[in-house]
């Protein structure tokens, strides 16, 4: 090792053009990793934002009455929401129960929806919520219906001569929500005495992409298994544009790795080919005088394990701090999600050094195998 030291210090340009190469790579490869982890998790939060893409309704509702009113005429037990979470299906996420109802107020029509303050899920992972928790007593008010009749937040509305508090006012949607009162779901069912009872239970479908390029017909197979009495409706746009959203951010990072790992292997390749050139006459003068190919073998590889361990703690240092610098700038919604990935640390220590060793393979072999006397002759 001493000698090695010496060696770095003698040229130490070409050390640190390995070193360069190195810490590039590790720096890429961390930065990269980082921004495409924070590139799909505001992937999935974007499209998230997109609203449901599945509704469970009761198996016995008119699917033309469904489309017309925008909600089934049927009921179904609350019970159902807990026979999905019991189940553990890993196919549905933020499942909410809710209830509809069509009525006239002031002479209008409007839609009832409660909804309930819980999103369950049945992998038991935390998430956050999809859907605004509205408390009891309280009602969100659409656009349209807070428009016409001069009503601002903080006033009270009777409904079926019970008093309500504004707690908000809705901004324009441009849909059937611009008509609609939200209220917690148990108030609604008592409101309309239909308690534990829901027509519909809102989730997200977690496979977009199954094997037979079906997930609609995986969720209608899984679900006539864990609750009968219900069937499923998938909105297949936005679980498309979720799906296809996702997939190109995976191949974002797949495609430029292999490119980064090529160019900086060629790069510590080269530099270890000049420094087994500089050192010509002193591989044959030990070759000469009985010093094995491995003993002079295994200077060219330390040298380069330890290229690799120091690129490796630069590199990953750079690369966290381009993330922590460039994320927020781009990732608006998950900014807070870029951390330092401490396995990415571990893996590049590891994995680094042995690369760099990887890149020399060829210009030691080259090296090591050719005759002393043409060695010196050079």
């Amino acid at each position: 090792m001493k000698l090695i030291l010496k060696e770095i210090i003698h040229r130490k340009f070409n050390f640190l053009m390995g070193l360069l190469g190195m810490v590039t790579i590790v720096t890429l490869v961390v930065f990269f990793y980082t921004m495409t982890r924070a590139t799909q998790k505001e992937t999935i939060r974007l499209t998230r934002d997109m609203g449901f893409n599945v509704r469970i309704i009761p198996g016995g509702t008119d699917i033309n009455q469904f489309w017309v009113e925008g909600y089934s005429n049927l009921s179904m037990s609350e019970e159902v929401v807990d026979k999905l979470v019991n189940q553990k299906s890993v196919n549905y996420a933020h499942l909410t129960a809710t209830l509809h109802k069509r009525v006239q107020w002031r002479d209008k029509h409007v839609v009832l929806t409660g909804i309930s303050s819980q999103e369950r899920e049945p992998s038991g992972a935390k998430k956050s919520k999809m859907i605004f928790a509205i408390e009891k007593d309280k009602v969100y008010l659409g656009y349209e219906i807070a428009h016409q009749f001069n009503i601002k937040e903080g006033d009270t509305i009777a409904v079926f001569n019970k008093s309500f508090e504004v707690a908000k006012t809705l901004t324009e949607s441009g849909s059937e929500d611009d008509v609609r009162m939200y209220f917690d779901l148990g108030t609604l069912q008592s409101l309309v005495k239909m308690e534990g009872r829901v027509n519909e239970v809102m989730a997200i479908n977690c496979m977009c992409s199954t094997k037979n390029g079906d997930p609609l017909g995986e969720l209608r197979a899984e679900l006539k298994k864990i609750a009968p009495e219900a069937k499923v409706i998938m909105k297949s746009s936005v679980a498309d544009a979720r799906e296809k959203q996702r997939k190109m951010a995976d191949r974002y990072f797949f495609f430029l790795f292999p490119i980064i790992l090529i160019i900086c292997a060629l790069w510590l390749g080269s530099v270890t080919m000049t420094n087994v050139k500089e050192r010509t006459p002193e591989i044959g003068i030990m070759r000469a005088i009985g010093v094995t190919s491995w003993s002079i073998s295994k200077q060219f590889f330390l040298r380069a394990l330890l290229i690799g361990f120091i690129g490796a703690i630069i590199g990953f240092v750079i690369g966290t701090i381009g993330s922590y610098q460039l994320g927020p700038n781009i990732f608006n919604v998950t900014k807070i999600a870029i951390t330092p990935n401490y396995f990415l640390l571990l893996g590049a220590v590891i994995i680094g050094p042995f690369f760099a060793a990887l890149s020399s393979l060829l210009p030691v072999l080259w090296a090591v195998n050719r005759d002393s006397a043409e060695l010196l002759k050079e």
